[in-house]
């Protein structure tokens, strides 16, 4: 992903790949999503990515509070 095409959208980079410079992660705070677009469970270890599951229950906590 091109962090130009996010322009004019609520959405904001934050993961980028250090090789190429292509967005690999986008987080929309008003719309309550985000994503990331490489495998976060691969190497080097399992517990690397695990803030971005913390974050994913958070939201889901936090929506089940305001529904």
């Amino acid at each position: 992903m091109d962090a130009e095409s996010l322009k004019n959208t609520p959405l904001e980079v934050t993961h980028l790949n250090l090789l190429d410079n292509t967005v690999e992660g986008v987080e929309s705070v008003r719309d309550r999503v985000f994503g990331v677009q490489y495998h976060p469970e691969s190497a080097p270890g399992p517990q690397d990515s695990g803030y971005l599951f913390d974050k994913f229950i958070s939201l889901m906590k936090e929506g089940k509070r305001h529904a």
